[in-house]
């Protein structure tokens, strides 16, 4: 039985991220550091399905998930390049050649659901320059994927304070992040989604950062066994496409993918409160405890924040200067 269910499987997957080659007219491969299991994976669907089917099977999309092709890292450069049609990347992958993006991992700047809405509104004042700056890259931004809230991560017990992260190895997954750890007296370690869980079962760090999902899709519940919901940062992935490639498609094509782009883009994001309650619920029911602090003790982690502020105006030029003052008036 084990080799027919192997079997099974491994048809399911490549039913899932191919279509036969005689039956289309273009192909865009989409690398993504996420399982498809995961809501990014899974709007990934959403968008191959809504373009083979408007294309009438014209346009193929393949997924290629878990990073079998590129780690999230490694996006930005295989896109821009051309080495891949498209790719998902988190957005502060993008900070080394457009430091203004982190605006996103400020700490707690942009706390409220509405204020993420008005900040990653297609062509609204924080994301239309983004969207334009990442151009430069050899990139097209095609839409935005909603991850959620960032969180804490530990074992025996919730980080109550600032306090409870002295002195500690801490996973973060952008620079911004990394201040915000070292204003709080950690010790930042810049690890891949898709390391993870090798990195807290080995003991690599003590304390993880991530959104709830990935503990759901990652079943991180296995290497961590607490949640401190601090929501300290907005996490976002955009699905990008090489540039070349794009102007390259015919207008008809690119109506096709576009459209199917702004649907992916406004499921996920009406999605995401309801993927998240889901991603607590499973983490319950898996043994996990979900700390949410005080407001005493939120106090004490927005207290924090404003070095983290002061670095990043001082490094993100005049259009991180554009960019705070666009998310301040929220």
């Amino acid at each position: 039985m084990k080799p027919a269910m192997l079997a099974a499987g491994a048809a399911l997957a490549f039913s899932l991220t191919t279509v036969p080659g005689w039956a289309a007219d273009l192909t865009m491969r989409i690398s993504l550091q996420l399982p498809l299991k995961s809501h990014l994976g899974q709007n990934l669907v959403l968008f191959k399905d809504e373009v083979e089917k408007t294309s009438d099977g014209a346009i193929a999309v393949e997924i290629y998930d878990s990073a079998q092709l590129y780690k999230d890292k490694e996006v930005p450069q295989a896109v821009g390049s051309g080495s891949i049609e498209a790719g998902v990347a988190s957005l502060t992958r993008y900070v080394g050649d457009i430091p203004a993006v982190d605006i996103f991992y400020q700490p707690f700047l942009l706390d409220t659901e509405e204020k993420v809405r008005k900040a990653t509104a297609k062509g609204g004042p924080i994301r239309g320059p983004i969207d334009e700056a990442i151009k430069d890259t050899g990139a097209t931004v095609l839409w935005w994927q909603a991850y959620g809230g960032a969180i804490l991560l530990s074992n025996g017990g919730p980080l109550k304070t600032p306090a409870s992260m002295e002195g500690k190895k801490v996973r973060v997954f952008g620079k911004t992040l990394g201040d915000f750890t070292e204003a709080a007296g950690g010790a930042p370690t810049m690890i891949s989604g898709s390391e993870q869980y090798l990195a807290y079962q080995r003991g690599t760090v003590d304390i993880g950062m991530t959104g709830v999902s990935g503990v759901k899709s990652r079943s991180l519940w296995e290497v961590m066994d607490t949640i401190t919901v601090t929501n300290h940062a907005d996490i976002e992935f955009i699905v990008v496409v090489n540039t070349d490639w794009w102007e390259g498609l015919t207008d008809d094509q690119r109506a096709i993918i576009t459209a199917a782009a702004d649907k992916a883009d406004e499921s996920v994001r009406n999605e995401m409160s309801q993927i998240e309650a889901a991603a607590y619920a499973a983490a319950k029911e898996n043994g996990m405890t979900v700390y949410e602090p005080t407001a005493e003790e939120m106090e004490a982690w927005r207290a924090t924040a404003q070095p983290v502020y002061d670095e990043y105006m001082e490094k993100a030029g005049d259009l991180g200067k554009q960019l705070m003052e666009a998310a301040k008036a929220l």
